[in-house]
């Protein structure tokens, strides 16, 4: 059977975007097992390639509802630089024709502001909610209302960790050169630690100064990936709680695939970032 499909990026952050919506209309093909879509897809060799695939459908609580799946057929609750993409194929595509537009995830609705050039989406913000710090709810086996610069050891190496949630569970670590950590190996080793209950994704990040710092990330389920919207955003919270930077500013958040702005306020974290389509395809399964 012929699938559809739209690769898209944000950062780098590639992935493999479904329209349910119109498959619903046109009666084709339903996605019965996207978890294993994913994993197929998603091989870059055998696949069509991504960091995992989106599907985009109808919602009833909002313009539209995502859904996104990692390369080992996990699903994410939340994807930043999904959602951008999201809603830049919603309004390229002419089905959301309104420039502030809202997506249901498991991690709640988002509203996102888009900005036009040429009649097509070149960036968007979203207003990514508030910032979870509490263990239980990230959640992390940790004591205490929240885990800031808190020492841990992971295989027999110790760390000075800030777990945050922004829909997905993050564990950012500062360090003095982010160009050197030997991700393959680290990185397993957080996603994998018991402390972790749902496994977690982990942020190691180099200041640069007071409004800028670099950032690498092992997702859960996907392993490096050239960004990540919501580890960005748990990384600038963490960045705000340990001191580095300031709460109310522009942070820029530079990532193996591009840089993304983040703001940290009183009511919400807001992520800026561009999108952008790279092809549409066809795929027989």
């Amino acid at each position: 059977m012929e699938l559809k499909f739209t690769k898209m990026q944000g950062c780098g952050n590639d992935y493999i975007y479904i329209n349910c919506i119109e498959n619903a209309a046109t009666n084709n093909m339903k996605i019965n097992s996207p978890e294993s879509l994913s994993v197929l897809l998603s091989d870059r060799h055998f696949g069509v390639g991504g960091d995992g695939i989106v599907l985009i459908l109808s919602s009833d609580i909002a313009d539209a509802k995502m859904r996104m799946f990692n390369i080992d057929g996990s699903e994410g609750k939340m994807c930043g630089n999904a959602i951008r993409c999201v809603a830049k194929y919603l309004y390229d595509n002419n089905i959301v024709n309104k420039e502030t537009l809202t997506v249901e995830t498991l991690a709640g609705v988002k509203k996102l502001f888009l900005t036009i050039q040429n009649g097509a989406v070149s960036s968007v913000k979203v207003n990514m909610g508030n910032a979870e710090l509490s263990p239980d709810k990230i959640p992390v086996k940790m004591q205490g209302d929240s885990i800031v610069n808190r020492q841990v050891n992971i295989n027999n190496i110790d760390y000075a960790i800030t777990c945050v949630s922004m829909g997905n569970p993050h564990a950012v670590v500062f360090c003095d050169d982010v160009d050197y950590i030997n991700l393959a190996e680290i990185g397993p080793l957080f996603e994998n630690n018991s402390l972790f209950p749902e496994r977690i994704n982990t942020e190691f990040v180099e200041i640069v100064d007071e409004n800028n710092f670099k950032m690498r990330v092992w997702e859960r389920g996907s392993g490096e990936t050239l960004a990540c919207g919501t580890g960005a955003c748990a990384s600038a919270v963490a960045a705000v709680l340990n001191g580095y930077c300031d709460k109310n500013t522009d942070i820029k958040v530079q990532l193996l695939g591009g840089d993304l702005v983040i703001r940290y306020t009183d009511d919400a974290v807001y992520m800026t970032g561009g999108c952008k389509k790279v092809f549409d395809g066809v795929i027989e399964i």
